[in-house]
């Protein structure tokens, strides 16, 4: 069993010093507004003393205790003013501090003249004004780094959304991609295959035949896989990248396309992802809708942003606003914080300006 270790001779514990924690030091604010404080009330005294050694009828020492008073309350304004954060709420600690400041030094002169008129009353009502509009203004317009935090706060919830909506859509496309492909062609073999477990024996030749069929149908199969995976991740994409994949892409078009591309290094594969496919569906309808025969990728890096414009000479008048193509790819650029930019002139050209922050 372990034994407390005690003290040493002549330590002071924290229960002998009568405090369980070190003292807080106190800060310049309070030891000059002590000092001040010890300073006005010596003073006050001195000229009550003389006030009474002179035996004057009128009591006079009653402004100095308003002067004291007065430069202690502009000492505690500006402490709460250097305090406040800066920005708006040290504006409206500024403004609240000079309000009770200005009304505390007119009523305090009223009260010490004496009797007669409440001429305090006269500004009181139009500052009042201006401090419940300045309150109001602060309530309603939020400061401009709250104001960036909203905004950014809703951006990050609507990409959220749209993230898990792409997602949804694209599990429900490979779903059906392989419900009608790969597993239609698969059960298709099932089923030759018991046909021909039933033909070997009576008719090997009829057998053979078959065991071919299911072959072919077992290929085909194989092929439909390849291309839902091509749908998932290109496998170019993962062997040459961004400029690679897109360049096998525009091979492949009915469309004589040019990739131009100048980057530092590779992006990292979420992005080029995203990029691919979004390149990819502007091909497509460049393909589809647009009547060109030269379109045109250009893929640059500068000043953070990886810029990707897709053009074309076709008949222009694209919108955002029809169909959900175009409007996909900018939900799935906005995940990472990207842009995209329609300029679509009738009559064309056409181009799709795709902006993506990152580091290469």
């Amino acid at each position: 069993m372990i034994e407390p270790s005690e003290p040493a001779t002549g330590a002071v514990t924290p229960a002998e010093s009568g405090t369980g924690a070190p003292r807080r030091r106190p800060s310049r604010w309070a030891v000059a507004l002590t000092a001040l404080t010890i300073v006005a009330v010596a003073d006050g005294i001195f000229q009550l003393w003389l006030w009474t050694a002179n035996g004057d009828r009128y009591f006079w020492p009653r402004w100095v205790w308003f002067g004291w008073a007065t430069l202690i309350v502009v000492v505690l304004a500006v402490r709460d003013a250097v305090r406040a954060p800066a920005g708006r709420r040290r504006g409206w600690v500024v403004h609240r501090d000079l309000f009770l400041l200005v009304n505390a030094v007119q009523i305090g002169a009223w009260a010490l003249v004496g009797h007669g008129f409440f001429w305090p009353a006269w500004p009181l009502p139009f500052m009042t004004a201006l401090l419940a509009g300045h309150w109001w203004m602060l309530r309603r317009m939020p400061p401009s780094r709250e104001r960036e935090l909203a905004e950014r706060v809703d951006v990050l919830t609507r990409t959220r959304r749209d993230a898990l909506d792409v997602r949804a859509a694209e599990l429900e496309r490979i779903e059906r991609d392989l419900h009608d492909g790969a597993q239609a062609r698969l059960v298709s073999v099932a089923m030759t295959l018991g046909m021909t477990e039933r033909l070997v024996a009576r008719d090997p030749a009829a057998a053979g035949d078959l065991v071919a069929e299911a072959r072919a149908g077992a290929l085909a199969a194989l092929e439909d896989l390849r291309t839902v995976m091509r749908g998932i991740h290109p496998p170019v994409l993962g062997d040459r990248g961004l400029v690679g994949a897109v360049e096998a892409l525009a091979v492949d078009l009915s469309v004589a396309t040019t990739v131009t591309a100048a980057l530092p290094a590779r992006p990292p594969a979420p992005l080029e992802s995203a990029l691919y496919f979004a390149v990819s569906e502007c091909l497509a309808n460049v393909v589809k809708h647009s009547h060109a025969d030269r379109a045109t990728v250009t893929i640059g890096y500068g000043l953070g942003l990886l810029t990707v414009v897709v053009g074309d000479n076709g008949i222009g008048g694209a919108r955002l606003d029809l169909g959900t193509g175009l409007l996909g790819v900018a939900r799935r650029l906005e995940v990472f914080d990207g842009t995209l930019e329609l300029r679509s002139p009738p009559g064309g050209p056409t181009e799709v300006i795709m902006e993506l922050p990152c580091e290469l």
